[in-house]
C-alpha cells in the first residue's frame, strides 16, 4: 500500500485553450474572430478564479495554452499577469504541439512569477508537489514529431506519482474529430506500468475521464460539432493515490449547432418564425444548417437569416442541405431546358446526394434564383 505524508491535494487541470486561435470559420481577421479570442481570455480568468475559490493547491495546464504562430506580446503579458495574480498557488505548464517550447516561445521569453513552473525538456522531469507526491512533466520542443513521453520511462522514489503532458492516447484517437493528428502517442496501459498513478493530459478536445488519465477537453468552444462535457477539471488526489474528479463549466461562449427544417414553410416569414423559435434563449456562437424540402416559391436569402441570428449570437454561419421542392417526375418529361437538365442529371454517374445538390442548385438557377448555396 502506498503511503504518503500529505492528506489530500487539490488540482485545477485544463488544456487546449488555444489563445489567439484563428477561428477560420468566421474569418481570422473578422470582428467575430476577435470577439472569440477575447472570450478565450475570459475563460482563462474563470479557470484561475476556480483555483482561487476552491482553494486549489495547484493549477495544471497540459499544453496548447496558446498558438505559437499567432501569439502576440500582449498575450505574453496577459499570461504573465494572470498567473502572477493567483500567487502563491503554483502553476505548472507542459507545452504542447501548438505552444511548443523554444527559445522564441512565450514560455522562454516571459519573466514569469515565482509560482509558475514551465517544463522545458522532452523527457519527463520531476517536481515535488508535497511530501510523498511528485509531478512528472514534459514539453514538446517542436510543432511535430514529439515521441512517446512514457517510452523507457519509470518513476523513481516512493509515494504517489502524477504526470502532466500533451499527448495522444492511441485507443482514444479514433474517437477524435476528423483531421486530428497524433502527437506524442502512447497506450493507456503504459501509465501505470511507468509507476504513474494518474496522468493529466492535453491534446484531445473531446473530454475523457479514464482510470489512469484525464483529458479535460478544450474549456471553451473552438469549433462546431464538439461533444462532451468540457471545462476545467477539479481533481483531488488522496494520500493513497485515489482521485476524485469534477468538471466546472468555464467557457465564455457557448457554441451551438442549430438545425432548421424548412419543409412546409410557404413563405420567408414562416421560415423566420420557425428559426426564431429554434434559437430562443440561446446565446454565443451558432452554425445554422437549413434542411428539408424548400418550396421553390420561397425567396429565402442567407442575409435574411443572418440578420435574425445577429440578434442572438456574437457570430453565426449559415449552410444549406435542402432538397429541391420541385416535382422532378413532372419536370423530367418537359420539352424544355429544365426537362433536359433534369434528365441529364438523373442519368449521370453522380451519387444520389450529388444529384440532389446539382438539381437544387441548377433548377433554382434556371428560375433566376441565387438566394441559396446548397451543401
Amino acid at each position: 500500500m502506498i503511503r504518503a505524508m500529505y492528506r489530500a491535494f487539490k488540482v485545477v487541470h485544463f488544456a487546449d485553450l488555444h489563445l489567439d486561435a484563428g477561428f477560420a470559420w468566421s474569418g481570422a481577421f473578422s470582428d467575430a474572430a476577435r470577439r472569440r479570442r477575447h472570450g478565450l481570455r475570459e475563460t482563462l480568468l474563470r479557470i484561475v478564479r476556480v483555483a482561487v475559490d476552491t482553494k486549489a493547491d495547484a493549477v495544471f495546464c497540459a499544453g496548447d495554452l496558446y498558438e505559437h504562430e499567432r501569439a502576440t506580446p500582449d498575450t505574453a503579458a496577459f499570461l504573465k499577469h494572470t498567473f502572477a495574480n493567483i500567487a502563491p498557488i503554483p502553476v505548472f505548464l507542459a507545452p504542447g504541439n501548438h505552444d511548443w517550447y523554444g527559445s522564441e516561445s512565450i514560455y522562454a521569453l516571459n519573466d514569469w512569477s515565482e509560482n509558475v513552473h514551465v517544463f522545458r525538456e522532452s523527457r519527463l522531469q520531476p517536481v515535488d508537489l508535497a511530501p510523498g507526491l511528485t509531478l512528472w512533466g514534459g514539453a514538446h520542443l517542436a510543432p511535430q514529431e514529439t515521441g512517446n513521453f512514457l517510452k523507457h520511462f519509470h518513476t523513481t522514489g516512493s509515494g504517489v506519482h502524477l504526470a502532466l503532458f500533451h499527448g495522444s492516447e492511441n485507443a482514444w484517437f479514433l474517437e477524435q474529430e476528423e483531421g486530428k493528428a497524433r502527437h506524442a502517442p502512447f497506450d493507456a496501459a503504459e501509465i501505470p506500468m511507468a509507476g504513474i498513478g494518474h496522468a493529466f493530459l492535453g491534446h484531445y478536445h473531446r473530454p475523457q475521464d479514464a482510470a489512469h488519465h484525464t483529458y479535460p477537453g478544450n474549456p471553451d468552444g473552438l469549433a462546431f460539432g464538439e461533444e462532451g462535457e468540457r471545462g476545467a477539471v477539479i481533481a483531488t488526489i488522496q494520500s493513497d493515490g485515489t482521485i476524485c474528479r469534477e468538471r466546472r463549466h468555464v467557457g465564455s461562449r457557448a457554441v451551438h449547432d442549430v438545425h432548421l427544417d424548412v419543409s412546409e414553410c410557404g413563405s420567408q416569414q414562416a421560415v423566420r418564425e420557425r428559426l426564431a423559435s429554434s434559437v430562443e434563449g440561446l446565446r454565443g456562437v451558432a452554425r445554422l444548417t437549413v434542411r428539408g424540402d424548400l418550396d421553390p416559391d420561397v425567396d429565402l436569402r442567407e442575409d435574411d437569416l443572418r440578420d435574425l441570428l445577429a440578434n442572438c449570437f456574437d457570430a453565426a454561419i449559415v449552410r444549406y442541405s435542402v432538397r429541391p421542392g420541385y416535382d422532378i417526375d413532372a419536370i423530367k418529361v418537359e420539352r424544355t431546358v429544365r426537362g433536359k437538365f433534369v434528365t441529364d442529371v438523373l442519368g449521370s454517374n453522380l451519387t444520389e446526394d450529388e444529384q440532389r445538390r446539382v438539381l437544387t442548385a441548377g433548377l433554382r438557377a434556371l428560375d433566376g434564383r441565387s438566394d441559396l448555396d446548397v451543401l
